[in-house]
């Protein structure tokens, strides 16, 4: 029997098994075990010489442009940025990765648009390993649909989530130990259903014999496969609602239905026109804001504060030795302490050392030995 044969015959029998808890311990293991097949079928795929897509990193940032084939992503790029992505109303007009460079409040956000992503993509079909590929190293995942066709993000999502990408969601807390004797110790959090028989028989799935296992969250069987797996990707995501221009008045009613339908609310999404350029600046803003993007304006010596090229970092990388990892060079090693005016101080020019977690438009000055 073929590793293919394997993975659809674990999968009737998940399926045909009801989930209760007599069952859970069985259907952790076989899950535990489906995961296993289908990453050794992926490796096994991808050693017949396929690349991915070679695509430079740049900026602050990195946003890929997901979605089906003629939604309109070449047009909205085009729209957005200096690039010249190839335009036509035919399917998989783009064959390659383009990247343009979004200029918005003083960063530079690269935008992807990556070939339209089909059904099956995730196992290989239409070049979609490598589209995925690509969508694992950006920063957010933009979903581009369009406004007659909502549905699509049900199937957009299945492949993200088929090629190991998790949306807007945390890693699960989980911390796994291994010790030379004593078996499998599970130590879990209030408000944890999963029972510890279930958890070690995940565990076991992935050659734990002795360790010590601390869950500090609920979360299901597929949550726990994830983090033993450690080789999952979470992004935060955006909606884009493309062609609103064409619809009619009393059409949004439905559109709205259909969001909500799929946990997206519609006051979250953006409703845009990439053919007539509407809508964008709303885009703008909600891509910067989802990524979650610190300006910070350096007070440099001798020259001012500058506000035209202000350091970028993050809501989850905003210390100041943040900063000094980003500027590089001898700052490290040379500081001596910082001195912020802004949101996050208490005062201006309050002195502040390594640890001080800035906020968006912070003015900091770097004290640094000679």
């Amino acid at each position: 029997m073929g590793l293919e044969d394997e993975i659809e015959a674990i999968e009737d029998e998940i399926a045909e098994t009801p989930y209760n808890k007599s069952t859970e311990a069985h259907i952790g293991r076989l899950k535990a075990k489906l995961a296993e097949k289908k990453e050794k079928l992926e490796q096994q795929s991808g050693s017949g010489g396929g690349g991915g897509y070679a695509v430079e990193k740049t900026g602050d940032a990195t946003v890929a442009l997901v979605g089906f084939p003629s939604v309109g992503k070449s047009t909205l790029l085009n729209a957005l940025t200096n690039a010249e992505s190839e335009v036509g109303s035919y399917e998989f007009t783009t064959l390659d990765v383009n990247p343009g460079m979004l200029q918005y409040r003083g960063a530079n956000i690269q935008l992807m648009d990556v070939p339209g992503l089909i059904e099956g993509a995730a196992h290989g079909r239409g070049g979609g390993q490598e589209v995925l590929s690509v969508v694992r190293t950006a920063d957010l995942v933009l979903f581009v649909l369009s406004v007659f066709e909502i549905d699509q993000y049900d199937r957009l999502a299945e492949e993200l989530y088929n090629n190991k990408i998790r949306l807007d969601t945390d890693p699960p807390s989980i911390s796994v130990t291994k010790r030379h004797t004593g078996g499998l110790k599970v130590t879990t959090a209030k408000g944890v259903d999963l029972d510890e028989a279930t958890i070690k028989e995940v565990c076991r799935e992935y050659g734990y014999v002795n360790a010590d296992i601390t869950i500090q969250q609920n979360l299901d069987i597929d949550e726990l496969v994830d983090a033993l797996m450690d080789n999952r990707v979470y992004l935060p995501s955006a909606v884009a609602v493309n062609k609103a221009d064409l619809i009619e008045p009393d059409y949004l009613d439905t559109v709205n239905a259909d969001l909500r339908e799929r946990g997206i609310d519609p006051d979250d999404a953006v409703f845009i026109s990439a053919e007539e350029e509407k809508g964008l600046d709303a885009l703008k803003e909600k891509i910067f804001d989802s990524l979650g993007l610190i300006r910070i304006y350096m007070d440099k010596p001798g020259r001012g504060v500058d506000y035209d090229e202000p350091l970028v970092i993050t809501e989850e990388e905003n210390t100041v030795e943040d900063v000094l990892d980003k500027l590089g060079g001898d700052f490290d090693e040379r500081f001596r302490f910082g001195r912020v005016s802004g949101e996050s101080a208490k005062h201006d020019e309050q002195q502040v050392g390594r640890t001080h977690e800035l906020a968006d438009e912070d003015v900091l000055r770097i004290v640094a030995r000679k």
